[in-house]
């Protein structure tokens, strides 16, 4: 018999955790990565997304210090002889102290420096509203686009397509609830408002084991939770919609309500004009085109360890179009909801159960004499999770959990009628599927240098009798070789379990989402990542990743495919594979009066379908060799803040044809013109670039706070290609066809806006 006899030192057994929150003194709210740490030394952590924090130290006396960007920094001297919980609220100064910033960056990026996380992105909305954005509309989707790794559709898209993955491979979560269509305004701009948002965390890769189901990226917003001290109210005007929101305590200090929303009002000014316009029989009446959000959450503190939060949004997006003859409607729209208790056991075990529910939904209705026609898709979700966090130790951090989903998917229903009673049609799929993941993992610091995060996640899906199951491995090292230089790498698997089917290049609010059945597999990625990161003078974080992405049963329409009014959606369906792989380069600076950030990125993105271009490989339409950002932030003085941005991408992949088949009938009358593709995606567009300029001047109102925000969109009014057309060129006695020509659409030229934002 062996027994095994481990003795730590004497500091290791006499050690204890401080653990609390960081909060606004003056609106309560939690300040999310906020630095905690021990003066004079490197040892110090972030606090999380609910603002907590948990530091191990030796028992004894320490000078902990408290500090966030735009606070005034505290140190407390503090007597620990066993576990301590220790709340904080910090002051919000304008006189930012240089060496306070420094101190609060320095620890920041340490924190990046020493986890073994890597592949993420952070946004908090106060950066978001600092830079120029379209129509004076700030969007944290599109400043995420600025980011290596995360690409646009095109312009104006607020999609994102994260290292070679479509659109739709990116889980977007609100508050713990999924969102399926996170845009507005046929993509142009996303559905986060920012008066509502708190923070924004996007996962490229390295996985936590806690996320799943889908294959590229996970975007994790979270809302904020109001002002527990007073009552606020706050919104902007800008030139194409207004926002406003509410906010204050229900019980003060100890719960808090906040409530928003925002409209656009480009339909007032179109129905205006048509109003004017309608006794003029050569007029085109202008459609109608609005949308809308709503943002609501309460936060309660229930006791010492237990806090509930539930949160909600509603939005939805009307095109109208109508004259005597003909009426068109069509209107989409996102609901969710989600409910979510925190429970503290001791100061190292947490528990997060969280119940959340999503809706999308889209409807089309024409309405044409006595005729009436309806198409409508949705899929709804129903989920309960729970997620465990418990630190056994100063070496291990562990988190295990379940979630299930029930999905419920209405697949392109059609309703056709008549007033008379001649025509009732009505066909479409209903399908429902349940999926469900188990998942435990743990980062374990193996020495001061060297840390490790490993975790296993099982998933699966049951759907008319089928059970699928994929096994997810997680693992993520980070090799520290000084206090500035880290070498990190990853390697995760991931499970897509529901399928987004588009016939459009574009993701549109009509694509249908579509379950995993017995003649639809799952997707599947692996990915693998190496990257460095280097901290200069404690000031500049320098960072690189080189990543290879492999997926497989990759979905895709079969050439000519129709997913209207088609109940054999399946048949239309074909299968393939993928890869992706590149380097991204990035170098920020946070601190002094010129802030911001540089990135790069190098990739390459393939498909290859056995069906389609007769099976060789094809690059995909968002597969973009260079992609660079540029984005500047200089405080000229306390009040004014100037701000720019540069982007350059190479054009999008395209396919055009290159010649065409004229076929005429016996007589010579009626003719059939057939274009000619060669291999897919064989073109490129012209390359994308533009620069943006904007300043924030900050009035000084008897109450409260306000500004002035002007933004110039594409300062050099480049005219960058939104899609390429054919317009056909004919003979101006014979009329017949002689040729073709190819034509370039581009949407926004330069455009200045300004927007007048409020607080008191």
């Amino acid at each position: 018999m062996f027994i095994l006899s481990l003795a730590l030192p004497a500091e290791a057994q006499n050690r204890v955790t401080l653990t609390g929150t960081l909060r606004s003194a003056a609106s309560g709210e939690p300040l999310i990565g906020a630095s905690v740490s021990v003066a004079g030394t490197t040892t110090g952590v972030e606090t999380d997304v609910n603002g907590a924090y948990m530091l191990r130290v030796a028992a004894g006396t320490h000078q902990i210090q408290f500090s966030y960007l735009g606070f005034e920094t505290l140190t407390r001297e503090i007597t620990l002889k066993k576990n301590t919980r220790l709340n904080v609220q910090l002051q919000e100064t304008t006189n930012r102290l240089n060496e306070v910033v420094v101190e609060s960056q320095r620890n920041s990026f340490q924190e990046r420096l020493t986890t073994p996380q890597m592949s993420m992105e952070t946004l908090t909305t106060r950066e978001a509203k600092l830079l120029p954005a379209l129509f004076g509309e700030v969007d944290i989707i599109k400043t995420l686009q600025l980011k290596p790794g995360i690409q646009s559709g095109g312009e104006g898209s607020s999609g994102l397509f994260v290292r070679g993955g479509s659109n739709d491979q990116n889980l977007v979560l609100l508050d713990d609830a999924l969102v399926y269509n996170p845009s507005h305004l046929f993509g142009f701009f996303s559905v986060f408002n920012p008066d509502a948002v708190r923070g924004v965390e996007l996962y490229k890769g390295g996985f936590p084991a806690q996320f799943g189901g889908r294959l590229s990226s996970v975007l994790d917003v979270k809302l904020r939770e109001g002002n527990r001290n007073e009552n606020d109210v706050s919104g902007g005007v800008g030139l194409i919609a207004s926002r406003l929101t509410l906010e204050g305590p229900i019980q003060k200090g100890k719960s808090s309500y906040l409530v928003s929303g925002r409209r656009t009002y480009v339909d007032v000014f179109t129905r205006m004009i048509n109003k004017a316009k309608e006794s003029d029989p050569d007029w085109s009446p202008i459609p109608d085109y609005y949308f809308y959000d709503f943002n609501a959450k309460a936060s309660f503190d229930l006791s010492e360890n237990d806090r509930l939060f539930i949160s909600g949004y509603y939005g939805r997006d009307f095109f109208k179009f109508y004259d005597e003859n003909f009426d068109f409607n069509f209107n989409w729209g996102n609901r969710v909801a989600s409910a979510r208790w925190m429970h503290q056991f001791s100061p190292r075990f947490f528990v997060n159960t969280t119940f959340s529910a999503s809706n999308y939904e889209y409807q089309i209705k024409n309405e044409l004499d006595i005729y009436t026609f309806n198409l409508t898709s949705n899929i709804t979700d129903l989920t309960a999770k729970t997620d465990f966090e418990y630190i056994t130790s100063e070496k291990h951090h562990l988190r295990f959990g379940a979630a299930v989903t029930d999905h419920r998917f209405v697949v392109g229903r059609i309703e056709a009628n008549s007033q008379d009673g001649s025509v009732n049609v009505g066909t479409g799929n209903t399908y429902r599927g349940q999926e469900y993941g188990v998942y435990a993992s743990d980062d374990w610091t193996l020495s001061p240098v060297f840390t490790v995060s490993y975790g296993l996640r099982l998933s699966g899906f049951l759907n008319s009798g089928k059970n699928f199951l994929g096994l997810e491995p997680r693992a993520a090292a980070s090799y520290r070789f000084s206090e500035s230089l880290t070498l990190k790498g990853n390697f995760t698997r991931m499970y897509q379990y529901v399928h987004l089917i588009s016939n459009s290049g574009a993701s549109l609010p009509t694509d249908i989402w579509y379950p995993s059945t017995p003649g639809v597999n799952p997707q599947r990625s692996d990915q693998f990542a190496l990257g460095l990161t280097k901290l200069i003078k404690d000031k500049y974080l320098l960072s690189t990743e080189a990543y290879y992405k492999k997926m497989t049963r990759q979905l895709d329409l079969r050439d000519g495919a129709e997913i209207f009014a088609n109940t054999e959606l399946e048949k239309e369906f074909v299968f393939g594979t993928g890869d992706s792989y590149g380097q991204e380069f990035y170098v920020e600076k946070k601190d002094g009066k010129t802030t911001g950030w540089i990135g790069y990125t190098l990739s390459w993105s393939n498909r290859t379908f056995p069906d389609i271009n007769n099976g060789k490989t094809f690059p995909t339409r968002f597969d973009r060799r260079h992609d660079l950002s540029v984005v500047a932030i200089h405080q000229l003085n306390k009040r004014i803040n100037a701000t720019a941005t540069f982007v350059y991408g190479t054009g999008n992949a395209y396919s055009l044809p290159v010649q065409r088949f004229i076929f005429q009938d016996v007589e010579g009358e009626d003719y059939t013109v057939i274009p000619v593709y060669p291999e897919r995606n064989s073109f490129r567009l012209a390359a994308y670039h533009r620069l943006d300029l904007g300043l924030v001047y900050k009035l000084r109102p008897k109450r409260g706070s306000s500004d002035l925000t002007f933004s110039v969109y594409n300062v050099y009014n480049r005219r960058n290609p939104y899609f390429v057309f054919f317009e056909t060129i004919r003979d101006e006695e014979s009329d017949q066809i002689t040729g073709f020509v190819a034509k370039q659409v581009s949407l926004f030229p330069v455009i200045p806006s300004v927007t007048y934002n409020f607080k008191f």
